[in-house]
Parts: C-alpha cells; structure tokens; sequence
C-alpha cells in the first residue's frame, strides 16, 4: 500500500517528512495542501489533521512523523534512529534532536519567517532589528556547532539521522534570508552541511519543487 503524504513540497516541515520518506525508500503519493486557499482548514482535511497543519500522513507535527517512519520501517533504507536497545547512542540521538529545536530551530526559522515568508505570502515587511538579532544568535549558535562538528561527521555523532534531516529545510533557506554565510564562514558547519545535503534523498526533495 502506498503511503498518502497530504502537505506541500515546498513546506520545510513537508520537506523533513519528504526527506525521510525518500532515506527509507518508503512510496508514497503526495496530495497537495493549497494553504494559500486555506485547504489546510478544510473540514475534510481537519479530520485528518485537527489542528489544521501540514504535513500528515493517513498511516502531527513532522518530527514526529519522522521518527514514526523511522520507527515503522526501521527494517529498510537508511537506519535514522539508534536502536532502543543502544541506550548511549539513543542519548546521544536526543540530545542532538533537542539541539536542533532549541538551538538551530528556534533562531533560522524565525529568521527565515521574518526574511523570506513574511513578504512573500504575507506582504509584510521584516523587522530587521529582529531579524539581525536573530541571526547574530545563530551564528553563537553554529560556532558551539562547528566545535562539535570538528569532532564528529555527523549530529549525533558518526552516522547521518534524523537530527541531520531537522536541520536541511531551514537551513537550506539563509541564503534566501540574507544569511548565506552562517554556514560557509565555519568549516566544519560547511563540511557537514555538504555532507547531509549531498544526499540523493534532499536532491529528489528539492526536485519536487521544480514540477
């Protein structure tokens, strides 16, 4: 059975989802959200997603559709999440997924809200003061990031997970919001940058925005 993937290729929190699904090697069709004409608050969808989000899934917030997958198919593709049975290389995973919320997150997304999203779908324009003081916190942020990273290839360590995927949608967008060289300006940020997306799963997520 295919799985039904309700949301928008060009949504980052569709795109983590997309990305995982891609990793596992999971098929799936994706039905498209207009958040533009308020689909998202459709009666219909809402039975689906009572919040009126995206992206579900018909198998929610998209980490934890994420680590569902991951769970779900631990079996196939690409292994995204430690065993449970390995608790320090679970501890190890979490502390890295709490990282990405509290201190990539919580700083590039609002950053990208105020750069990027608010004039493109709002008009609006940004608050540069807020904006810069968000960007000067991420790059703190990514300096921790870039000692971390001078000692392991990946987030939560030596192997790729979804600690890696959390952080490409926003990531990928500070160039867009005027804050391209956060990543290049610190090696071993740049390095793992190009490693997670390298990856043929981000390549065939972006792709999707091309149709």
């Amino acid at each position: 059975m295919v799985l039904q993937l309700y949301g928008i290729p060009y949504s980052t929190c569709t795109q983590r989802v997309l990305i995982t699904l891609h990793e596992k090697g999971v098929p799936y069709e994706i039905n498209a959200v207009n958040l533009a004409t308020g689909a998202h608050k459709d009666p219909e969808y809402m039975k689906k997603q009572p919040f009126g989000q995206v992206p579900c899934i018909d198998d929610d917030e998209s980490r934890a559709i994420c680590r569902y997958l991951a769970i779900k198919y631990a079996d196939q593709g690409t292994p995204l999440i430690p065993p449970q049975s390995d608790l320090q290389a679970t501890a190890l995973f979490e502390q890295a997924a709490s990282v990405e919320q509290a201190d990539f997150d919580a700083f590039a997304g609002k950053l990208v809200f105020e750069r990027v999203f608010k004039k493109k779908y709002s008009g609006l324009q940004p608050n540069e003061e807020m904006a810069n003081n968000l960007q000067t916190e991420l790059g703190k942020r990514l300096d921790v990031y870039d000692q971390i990273l001078s000692r392991q290839p990946y987030a939560n360590g030596s192997e790729f997970s979804l600690a890696d995927i959390f952080h490409i949608p926003y990531g990928s967008l500070l160039a867009a919001a005027d804050a391209g060289e956060l990543i290049p300006e610190r090696p071993h940020v740049k390095a793992w940058w190009d490693r997670i997306t390298g990856r043929e799963s981000w390549a065939k997520t972006k792709a999707l925005n091309a149709k």
